[in-house]
């Protein structure tokens, strides 16, 4: 993927060959304001119930036409829109590959994979810091394939059903849950948008995610065995419940295992970028989702709604567009596709061109030479992952993509750990935190994070050591 915008990346282009430095600039001045300004709305997300897409993107219309007006007034009237367009094909890249990544889960959620593993666990009779275990350990080998947000949220629905009014208990394993989540999704490719960033620039191989398993494994074990002596030996009240598999279910899984190896295959071996087998796949997914329409396989869910003329309403086979009226509706991919998380997918773009735009006005350059050219990169990617608790690490870990300081393999490999894990220091820290605390409003809190924040800062630490010591090789 290109960068956010250099001089040799516009030079390649056939762009200019020289560029503003608007640093100084009262526009760059403007630019910061509007970014900060738009970046508080969206920390302030829980409290203001503003979703956290809208803010950003205004602000990135904002600075492009501060961009784009300055360079006019030197007579450049191409420079912005090359910039633009780099940072276009930056989200488009990052955007189609999660559409269908979220799919694929969503299908898997639809046929009642995620509700069968769920009912498994809730209805064993395992004690509570059995559970605790448990459920730490599955975050931690799920969320590389099904990223660290989706799985946080599926752990966080079973600690709750089993918690119940042991709120101890589920604060306790909510925070072990977001650790694990964001430690495994760490060393995948797919576990992480920062990582799947860092793969899909090429900095890192496929197989060299692994490199940080160890490390990964380190930053949950730590905080995880500190927390459980906080967890007595009881066991919770019974629960009965049942969940329905739905046909074709494993092979929805089955699929999407197929498509990451589509997607890695694809970068690895033919060269092109992940998200053509990553596409390839979702449309196998949608020729197999016609399948299980045409063989009227029901699923049991509330009356339909009047699509219209949409997709939706074509795929449902509704003529005319009119609302089906039964309680069971026919199997609909489109359903999958529509419940992706759009506010975060427009969340990136926001994101991404906001970040864009302040490198095209030399703000990264800025930054790079501040935080690597003087501070060093093992410090400057330690700090990284502290800024990652306070910041969102979408944005942070974009800004050093597009700095692409000078760095070994191994200091590569420490940002993109660090990145992961660092936000897992505060539950506003990583997207997994944030929406666990939505999931256990009034139990799981900031606060309640936070007195746990010096246990999983040990393990922080210990996760850097440990990469230092297992990949010195790394390091030249």
């Amino acid at each position: 993927m290109a960068a956010a915008c250099p001089l040799a990346a516009l030079a390649s282009e056939g762009g200019p060959s020289t560029t503003l430095d608007l640093t100084r600039h009262w526009a760059g001045f403007v630019a910061l304001a509007v970014f900060f300004g738009a970046y508080g709305l969206v920390i302030a997300e829980e409290s203001l119930h503003l979703r956290k897409s809208k803010p950003v993107i205004v602000a990135a219309g904002i600075i492009w036409m501060l961009v784009a007006i300055v360079y006019a007034q030197h007579g450049d009237t191409h420079t912005a829109e090359i910039a633009v367009r780099h940072n276009l094909l930056e989200f488009a890249e990052l955007f189609l590959f999660l559409l269908a990544a979220m799919t694929y889960i969503n299908a898997m959620d639809e046929r009642g994979v995620f509700d069968l593993l769920r009912v498994k666990l809730v209805t064993q009779g395992y004690s509570l810091r059995t559970i605790f275990w448990i459920t730490g350990a599955l975050a931690f080998s799920i969320s590389p394939v099904a990223d660290n947000l989706t799985t946080a949220l599926l752990m966080a629905t079973v600690v709750i059903a089993v918690g119940g009014s042991n709120k101890k208990f589920v604060t306790v394993a909510c925070i072990n849950i977001v650790i694990a989540a964001n430690a495994g999704g760490a060393f995948s490719p797919f576990g992480d948008i920062t990582t799947l960033m860092v793969w899909q620039k090429g900095l890192v191989d496929f197989s060299e995610f692994f490199q940080l398993f160890v490390p990964a494994v380190v930053n949950w074990l730590v905080p995880a065995t500190i927390m459980s002596l906080a967890i007595g030996n009881s066991s919770p009240d019974p629960v009965k419940e049942q969940a329905v598999l739905q046909h074709g279910a494993w092979v929805i899984v089955g699929l999407f295992l197929g498509t990451i190896v589509m997607a890695v295959c694809a970068h690895n071996f033919l060269h092109l970028p992940p998200v053509m087998g990553m596409m390839t796949g979702l449309g196998v997914l949608k020729f197999y989702g016609y399948y299980l329409k045409r063989r009227k396989n029901f699923t049991h869910r509330p009356a339909g709604e009047n699509l219209g003329d949409t997709a939706l309403g074509m795929e449902n086979g509704v003529p005319g567009g009119q609302a089906v009226s039964s309680t069971a509706v026919q199997y609909n991919i489109f359903k999958s596709l529509e419940r992706a998380e759009w506010d975060t997918l427009m969340f990136f773009y926001g994101v991404i061109l906001c970040v864009g735009g302040l490198g095209t006005m030399g703000y990264l350059s800025l930054g790079s030479h501040l935080m690597y050219g003087q501070l060093g990169p093992t410090t400057a990617n330690i700090l990284v992952g502290l800024l990652s608790a306070v910041v969102d690490n979408i944005p942070v870990m974009f800004a050093v993509l597009s700095m692409q300081p000078e760095m070994d393999h191994g200091q590569w490999l420490l940002v993109t750990m660090t990145a992961g894990v660092g936000g897992s220091l505060l539950s506003v820290g990583s997207a997994a935190g944030v929406a666990v605390m939505g999931q256990a409003r009034g139990v799981y809190t900031f606060f309640s994070h936070l007195k746990w924040t010096w246990a999983i800062a040990l393990g922080y630490v210990a996760s850097i050591r440990t990469h230092f010591l297992i990949n010195a090789k790394a390091f030249t």
